[in-house]
């Protein structure tokens, strides 16, 4: 099973490809995956930098033969020509490129572009020529859906793992793919017999900045402050920036805030999650808070002050950051 079957394709008998995604990390993940397929076994493989070789190397490559008489597998990375900001100069490379991408099927080789960008100028010629003789791949993924992706990924590549390790590895990834991908990484070295483990999860995954603030907030509503003073000392003595720490304190706040109000108009769990985009299990701690509407906000409320008066000069030290702790 080819990974880029997890996503939306266009026309997945075709092997020209484009990915097309902001996740920079996952692109190069899918791109290097699908490089490894069967199909393309005894190709040469080529990788052009746009930003760093520039096009004319990239239409050398497209053009030229291969050295070994073999046929080649060329990724393109960065590929500026399909985006808005294009300087003039390259006018007759886009010309050129234009032109031999409108004819990718006489080729004897095969195109890959990662595109790790938000958007790309479906305006220009060239960007059309791609979107048409392509296969295109959108890598965009909604935070809920991290969890259902990483499972087929994990599957799809002989592993196992159970579904508790799976909410740990997501939990602690901040429900961001190229953080799963990069501590699945870290997990599939240490798995024994290809299978991932709650267990193993916590000896190789570090708690993430919004967990440790949460623990820290869990600590508080639960009254243990020696608990909750304790980790934020830790995080502080570790760098952690005070307006770094406080924004996250708003962020975590703000979240049970609304995830309270939408429960109390009669939204289920499911239906928070997907209306908030983020994972089942952040809705499901929210609501296990047992702080209320009018109190949140208090909290919320606070906690904006507080960024303000430390911007302006007003808070010194990072006492501040204690003695809101010790208020929750």
């Amino acid at each position: 099973m080819t990974l880029l079957s997890l996503f939306k394709n266009t026309d997945n008998n075709n092997p020209h490809t484009l990915l097309w995604g902001p996740d920079a990390f996952l692109n190069d993940y899918l791109t290097r995956s699908y490089s490894r397929e069967q199909q393309f076994a005894g190709y040469e493989r080529v990788i052009v930098d746009c930003e760093a070789d520039g096009l004319d190397d990239l239409l050398a490559d497209l053009t030229e033969s291969s050295l070994f008489s073999q046929q080649k597998l060329i990724t393109i990375k960065n590929p500026f020509f399909l985006t808005a900001k294009v300087p003039k100069k390259f006018q007759r490379q886009l010309t050129q490129l234009e032109n031999v991408l409108s004819h990718i099927n006489e080729l004897d080789n095969v195109v890959v572009i990662s595109a790790s960008y938000e958007k790309i100028d479906r305006r220009k010629k060239l960007t059309k020529t791609v979107l048409k003789n392509f296969n295109v791949v959108e890598t965009q993924i909604k935070p809920y859906e991290v969890g259902a992706i990483t499972k087929v990924l994990i599957n799809a590549e002989g592993f196992a793992i159970s579904q508790s390790a799976l909410q740990l590895l997501v939990e602690r990834s901040d429900q961001v793919m190229d953080t799963v991908l990069s501590n699945y990484s870290k997990l599939k070295m240490a798995a024994e017999d290809k299978k991932i483990t709650k267990d193993l999860v916590e000896k190789n995954v570090d708690l993430s900045l919004a967990q440790n603030i949460f623990a820290i907030l869990e600590a508080a509503l639960r009254n243990n402050y020696h608990e909750a003073i304790t980790r934020l000392t830790n995080q502080l003595h570790q760098g952690s920036n005070p307006v770094q720490l406080l924004a996250v304190f708003e962020n975590q706040i703000e979240l049970i805030l609304v995830v309270k109000i939408l429960a109390k108009r009669g939204r289920s769990e499911a239906q928070i999650s997907k209306e908030l985009a983020i994972h089942p299990y952040r809705v499901k701690l929210a609501l296990r808070s047992r702080l209320q509407v009018a109190k949140l906000t208090q909290l919320l409320e606070t906690a904006i002050k507080l960024d303000f008066n430390y911007k302006n000069g007003q808070c010194q030290s990072d006492d501040f950051l204690k003695m809101f702790i010790l208020n929750v």
